[in-house]
């Protein structure tokens, strides 16, 4: 699995299109990121699978 990798996701708050640059190196973790347009926070969920090479992202409101 790569340490880094780019994804493409949909802000939970305006709906825009963004881009996060996660490090996956880390395993499992969630923290809070702004988005890019709007600026608002977002709770980001990373899930690492380290067996099968895959990875999961949620991404939600900070309020929800």
């Amino acid at each position: 699995m790569q340490a880094m990798d780019e994804a493409d996701l949909q802000c939970p708050h305006c709906g825009e299109p963004i881009s996060l640059l996660l490090d996956l190196s880390g395993g499992t973790q969630s923290y809070i990121e702004d988005c890019q347009v709007c600026c608002q926070p977002i709770h980001v969920s990373v899930w690492v699978d380290e067996g099968n090479d895959e990875y999961q992202v949620d991404l939600r409101r900070e309020q929800d």
